[in-house]
């Protein structure tokens, strides 16, 4: 009987996928704060970045897509996305003039914002210390 044990197979992080409506439209927004470009693209689906082993977003379409309703349970967020950022005031200046929508429910505004993507999905802003 062996006593050798299998070592694990190796995992890295490729990206994450959002659900939403339009996948171009959310792709430009996200592809704009982060600089990533398009690398592949169809009618239903969008992936930004991903080239040279970075790790990529994407986006597909879903149809009947609901948007979740944060900080109402009714709908769950289905994802959160954490940006460190520079200034919280620049940078939330920056996505809001480019779509994105501030909650009035701010636990900390001081250490981070909750911001909502174009298709509703929650994300925060926070302070790179």
């Amino acid at each position: 009987m062996s006593t050798e044990t299998p070592s694990a197979p190796a995992f890295r992080y490729v990206a994450v996928t959002f659900d939403c409506a339009d996948p171009a439209e959310l792709a430009r927004f996200y592809g704009d704060m982060f600089g990533l470009p398009v690398t592949y693209s169809t009618d239903d689906f969008v992936f930004l970045g991903g080239d040279n082993g970075t790790a990529g977003l994407g986006f597909t379409r879903v149809p009947d897509y609901r948007r979740p309703t944060w900080p109402d349970p009714a709908q769950g967020k289905q994802a959160h996305l954490e940006v460190g950022v520079g200034d919280l005031d620049t940078a939330e200046a920056h996505l809001l003039a480019r779509g994105a929508v501030k909650p009035d429910d701010q636990p900390q505004p001081e250490r981070w914002r909750v911001l909502l993507d174009p298709a509703g999905h929650p994300f925060c802003i926070t302070t790179l210390a």
